[in-house]
């Protein structure tokens, strides 16, 4: 059995701050968001597995605060480009082969709208949108990462804000 946890950043700062998208940080709202999202996951899910994120800041900022609820070290946090750029069914497969290969269960922390895409691919379109700090669980009934399959995953958590 794997597992997949969908984690959606929260709520960014505007574009019209003059930073980049790639460094806008979330707003207060979106870090107190993020933290109540994450204890809600924590009452049903005690062991999350692997943490993989894009490399965009607010991203970045919601696995941090995911990894110090689950009490777990900033390091153990892995940080894969392929997520924040162009993430689709495709390059899922080798972050989670080259990031999550030992691990049964892994939590991605990114952007839509690839997150939405993604999981409603992965579960036969049973998932609706993402929506900002949301988080979308999905479980599959095999033993590899690369045996995982369009409509094969099946909806075991969905939580939205």
């Amino acid at each position: 059995m794997k597992r997949i946890i969908f984690m959606r950043h929260g709520k960014a700062e505007n574009q019209e701050t003059g930073l980049s998208d790639f460094e806008r940080s979330l707003t207060t709202k979106g870090k107190n968001l993020s933290h109540q999202m994450t204890v809600k996951l924590k009452e049903k899910i005690s062991n999350p597995g692997t943490l993989i994120t894009s490399p965009a800041f607010r991203a970045l900022e919601t696995a941090l605060i995911f990894a110090m609820e689950y009490d777990m070290k900033p390091e153990e946090i892995i940080i894969k480009s392929e997520i924040y750029y162009r993430f689709n069914e495709k390059s899922l497969l080798t972050v989670l082969d080259s990031a999550a290969k030992n691990s049964d269960s892994v939590v991605l922390f990114g952007h839509d709208p690839s997150f939405t895409n993604i999981a409603n691919y992965l579960s036969g379109n049973s998932v609706g949108e993402i929506p900002k700090s949301g988080i979308v669980c999905l479980s599959f009934n095999v033993k590899e990462w690369d045996e995982i399959k369009a409509g094969s995953g099946i909806p075991e958590l969905i939580l939205r804000p």
